[in-house]
């Protein structure tokens, strides 16, 4: 693409559905040979206008954006269709206005400041994309965001009084048949893309836990922690600073922020919520070692905490102890050992992994997966294979059993049957709506591309 063209798609804003329609400006000049339509006026609807240029602006943009025009019947046909979208558009939000629905204004701030952020990053300076601003027709920048802002906004209100008319029951569903759906499956079958191949599977994950003698001098450590706090309650924050082996809150002096019940372990959770404000916890034990908690606030629901985590050292001999665990619960498991049974007793579920993951696209899982699937056949199972314990800075060990495998290739119509018949059913739905809202809406089209180039009887 040129420079010229990736400046129009980046300062062009949206999607065409959410162009929005001007209710003044200057006509575009016309092809050589292509009378204007009266006024510059492309289409009437409600009270609302939409302009020749705007048509224009939209097939300029599908065209940036790889529509191919190879004549000047297909540029009509481009613009035609172009403006059958802006004139559904128009109506739509014309209906949002009628039901009352409102966009919310700090959501299309923070979708302008994105679209500015990534169009920014295509230009090397300022004045740079200054300059391709006003090479695509703008005063300024604050011009440019309110465009940008108008058609977020637009397409937002579409959205919004659809969802609105589905939950009201003003949008029903419309039945399609099996010979619909079939006939569908074959007209598009060429370009359906290709499926990817999934797998889902089971897991035991077995962790690295700390010796004995580890949880021991964490145990003695953090005790002497808690002893000073109980003459110095004052130095909690620094000395959550200074101790604590928990790095999302450390520099934070411990502050865990606002929470609501449930969010943490159990453990953590019964003691946080069971606090008075000020009051430091005796020492509680979880999963990730061993914690001294103060809540700072409590409202309705949810409290304000903070805590000291001191965490069991693990090394080299602690991890050799769990792959000689691993390896055991293996080799049982092949050997015909109940997975249930092995999972309740093993499988790392206070860590929070997974005990199954189904229908899972292969490309996505992470490498040591990938790696360790590979080959793989139904109900194999596969493993010990490491992945590191993010929290505990070690690593895991994951024995897996293939449960599902389905491999890469083209969708048969069993597979995409519901997924077309539910497409179906919405396109006709939203056609329905459409064609109510046109027969409820004065809609006068004066510009007819197609009647410009095609011979007149």
């Amino acid at each position: 693409m040129t420079t010229r063209g990736l400046r129009w798609l980046l300062l062009a804003g949206v999607a065409l559905c959410a162009a929005p329609a001007r209710r003044a400006g200057a006509q575009e000049a016309p092809a050589k040979g292509k009378p204007l339509a009266m006024d510059g006026v492309a289409a009437v609807v409600g009270n609302q206008v939409i302009l020749v240029s705007e048509v224009m602006a939209g097939a300029n943009q599908a065209r940036a954006s790889g529509a191919q025009v190879n004549s000047a019947r297909e540029l009509a046909k481009l613009e035609k269709d172009i403006l059958d979208q802006l004139i559904e558009v128009e109506l739509l939000v014309q209906k949002a206005k009628a039901e009352k629905v409102e966009a919310a204004e700090p959501d299309i701030q923070r979708q302008v400041d994105e679209t500015e952020k990534r169009a920014r990053a295509n230009f090397k300076s300022e004045s740079e994309f200054r300059d391709a601003l006003k090479e695509a027709g703008f005063g300024s920048l604050d011009d440019w965001r309110k465009l940008q802002g108008d058609q977020v906004r637009r397409q937002q209100l579409q959205r919004d009084v659809v969802q609105k008319l589905r939950r009201d029951g003003k949008m029903t569903a419309v039945n399609v048949s099996e010979r619909e759906v079939t006939e569908a499956f074959e007209e598009n079958r060429a370009k359906l893309p290709r499926k990817e191949a999934r797998v889902g599977l089971r897991q035991i994950v077995v962790p690295t836990t700390p010796s004995a003698a580890a949880k021991a001098r964490a145990r003695a450590k953090v005790d002497s922690l808690r002893a000073a706090l109980e003459a110095h309650p004052e130095d909690f924050e620094s000395m959550a600073k200074r101790e604590s082996m928990d790095p999302g809150s450390r520099e934070l002096g411990g502050d865990l922020g606002w929470n609501r019940r449930g969010r943490m372990v159990p453990e953590f959770d019964r003691m946080m919520f069971a606090l008075n404000p000020g009051v430091v916890s005796p020492v509680v034990e979880t999963t990730f070692g061993f914690h001294i908690i103060r809540v700072d606030r409590v409202q309705p629901a949810e409290v304000k905490a903070r805590h000291i985590l001191i965490r069991p050292q693990v090394d080299t001999a602690d991890e050799r102890r769990a792959r000689v665990l691993a390896d055991s619960v293996a080799a049982v498991w092949r050997g015909g050992g109940s997975y249930d049974s092995l999972s309740v007793k093993y499988h790392d579920e206070a860590g929070g992994e997974d005990r199954t993951i189904p229908e899972y696209p292969r490309n996505e899982l992470p490498e040591a997966y990938r790696n360790a699937l590979e080959g793989a056949g139904l109900n194999a199972i596969v493993g010990p294979f490491t992945i590191p314990d993010v929290q505990g800075g070690t690593s895991k060990y994951v024995i897996a059993q293939v449960t599902f495998l389905d491999e890469a290739g083209e969708y048969s119509l069993p597979e995409m049957r519901e997924r077309i018949r539910e497409q179906l059913s919405q396109e006709r739905s939203m056609r329905r709506l459409i064609d109510t809202l046109k027969k409820q809406t004065y809609v006068a089209v004066k510009y007819d591309p197609l009647a410009l180039v095609e011979p007149q009887h």
